[in-house]
C-alpha cells in the first residue's frame, strides 16, 4: 500500500509499518467485537427474553449510549490518562459485563450491562485514536486509522458469525463468555504490544469545555461530527433490523444468519485503501461517492429476493466503512490541538447516532417493517449531503507533498 512506501521514506522499515498496522487492526477487532456480535443474536434474544423486537433491539444497541458518555469522559481526562494503560485496562474491564450478559434473565439488566460494555469499548476506542494521532505524522496516521477501521470491519464480520456459531453450539450464555475471553485477549495484546508514547501527552490549553467549544466553533469539525452521527444511525438501523427482514420475509434460518454477514468481506479489502484514496482525492469527493454507494445498496434491499438484498448489504457495509474511515481521518487531521477532545466529540456524536437509530428505527420497524426503515435511512443520508461541502479537499497528493516538505525541513542544517 502507498502508506507503506511513505513509512519507508520516513525511515521506517516496511515490516515495522505492517507490524504497527496489524497490531492496530487486531486491537480494534477485539475492542468492538462485542458491539456487533450481539446484533446478530437479536432474533434469538427476542425469543429467549420473550421481548418485543423493538425493545430488544434498543437494549442490544444500548451500548452506544455508554459509548457516547465514555467518549466525552475520556476526552475530559485525556491529558491525565496514560494511553497504553488506559487501553488495556479498558479492555480487561470490558470482559466483566460481557461475562455477566451470559447469566442475566431480564431485559433491564441486559440493557444496563450493554451500557457498561459501551463505556469500556469507547474508552479503549477513544484512547487508541488519540494515541495514533499523537504518535503518527499526518500521512502515517491515515494508514493507521485505516488499519483501525479495517479491524472494525473484521469485528462486524467475524463477530456476528462467531456469535451465531457459538450460540448454536454452546448456547446464548456460552456465546457471551466466548466474547469475554476475547476481551481479555485484547487486553493482553494491548499490554504486550502497544509501545509507549514518544513524548509526553500534549497538555490542554484550557478547560475541557473550552476545548469542546473551540472544536464546535469549527464549521468543518461540526460537519464531521454531524456526519458521524448519520453514519452510525444508518449502520445500526440497517444491520439491526434487516435481521427480521432476512429471517421473516426472505426465509433465512436464524442458525444460518451469521453466514449472511459474509457481506462484510468486500469491506475488508476496500477499507484499507481509504487512506490512499482520501490522500489523492480528498475527503469531500470520497465521502460523496461512498454515500452514493450506500444509497444504491439501500435501493437493492427493496427487491424482495435474497441475493439482491445480500448484494445491497455488502455495498452498504463497504460504503459506510469508507465514510467512517474518511471522517475519522479528517477529524484527526483538522483538529490540530486537543485531539482527544475532538475524537471524544466525534465518537459521542457517532454513538449517539447509533442509539437514536436503534430507538427511532425500532419504532419505524414496528409500524412499517423493513421498507419503512430503509426509507428513513435514505432520508437521513440525503439530509447529510449538504454538510459534505465543509470537508475541504486538500487536492491530489497534498499529503505526500506535505510529507516531503516536512522531510526537507528536517534535513536542513541548523543555522
Amino acid at each position: 500500500m502507498l502508506y507503506l512506501v511513505k513509512g519507508a521514506l520516513r525511515g521506517e522499515r516496511p515490516r515495522d509499518v505492517v507490524r504497527r498496522s496489524t497490531i492496530v487492526a487486531v486491537i480494534s477487532f477485539l475492542t468492538l467485537i462485542d458491539l456487533f456480535g450481539s446484533q446478530a443474536l437479536l432474533p434469538q434474544l427476542v425469543t429467549a427474553f420473550e421481548a418485543d423486537p423493538g425493545v430488544m433491539g434498543f437494549a442490544v444497541n444500548a451500548s452506544t449510549f455508554g459509548m457516547a458518555l465514555s467518549g466525552l469522559t475520556v476526552a475530559w481526562y485525556a491529558d491525565r490518562i496514560d494511553r497504553k494503560q488506559g487501553i488495556w485496562i479498558s479492555l480487561a474491564l470490558l470482559s466483566v459485563p460481557t461475562f455477566f450478559l451470559g447469566v442475566v434473565d431480564t431485559v433491564g439488566m441486559f440493557l444496563v450491562l450493554r451500557i457498561l460494555q459501551g463505556v469500556f469499548m469507547a474508552a479503549a476506542f477513544t484512547l487508541t485514536l488519540t494515541y495514533l494521532s499523537e504518535q503518527c505524522d499526518v500521512t502515517a496516521a491515515g494508514g493507521a486509522m485505516a488499519a483501525y477501521i479495517t479491524g472494525n470491519v473484521a469485528s462486524n464480520l467475524f463477530g456476528r458469525v462467531l456469535a451465531v456459531y457459538a450460540a448454536d453450539n454452546v448456547g446464548l450464555s456460552g456465546s457471551f463468555w466466548v466474547f469475554a475471553a476475547l476481551n481479555l485477549l485484547g487486553a493482553f495484546l494491548a499490554l504486550a504490544l502497544i509501545g509507549p508514547r514518544d513524548t509526553e501527552a500534549p497538555k490542554r490549553a484550557g478547560s475541557p469545555f473550552e476545548a469542546w467549544k473551540m472544536h464546535m466553533r469549527h464549521p468543518a469539525l461540526r460537519a464531521a461530527f454531524a456526519m458521524g452521527f448519520v453514519i452510525l444511525f444508518v449502520f445500526v438501523g440497517v444491520f439491526t433490523y434487516v435481521n427480521f427482514y432476512l429471517t421473516g420475509r426472505l426465509g433465512v434460518d436464524a442458525s444460518r444468519l451469521g453466514l449472511v454477514y459474509l457481506v462484510f468481506v468486500p469491506a475488508l479489502f476496500t477499507t484499507p485503501l481509504a487512506a490512499t484514496v482520501v490522500s489523492r482525492h480528498g475527503p469531500r469527493v470520497v465521502f460523496k461517492i461512498a454515500a452514493l454507494v450506500v444509497i444504491c445498496g439501500l435501493f437493492l434491499t427493496f427487491i424482495p429476493v435474497l441475493w439482491p438484498v445480500l448484494a445491497g448489504l455488502a455495498i452498504i457495509g463497504a460504503g459506510t466503512f469508507f465514510m467512517q474511515a474518511a471522517a475519522t481521518g479528517f477529524v484527526g487531521r483538522t483538529a490540530t490541538t486537543d485531539r482527544a477532545a475532538a475524537n471524544g466529540l466525534y465518537l459521542t456524536f457517532y454513538y449517539t447516532g447509533g442509539l437514536v437509530g436503534a430507538f427511532l428505527l425500532g419504532q419505524i420497524h414496528q409500524l412499517l417493517g423493513w421498507h419503512g426503515v430503509a426509507v428513513v435511512v435514505l432520508s437521513a443520508i440525503f439530509a447529510m449531503m449538504p454538510l459534505v461541502r465543509h470537508l475541504k479537499d486538500p487536492g491530489p497528493e497534498v499529503l505526500p507533498r506535505r510529507m516531503a516538505q516536512q522531510m526537507q525541513a528536517e534535513t536542513q542544517p541548523d543555522t
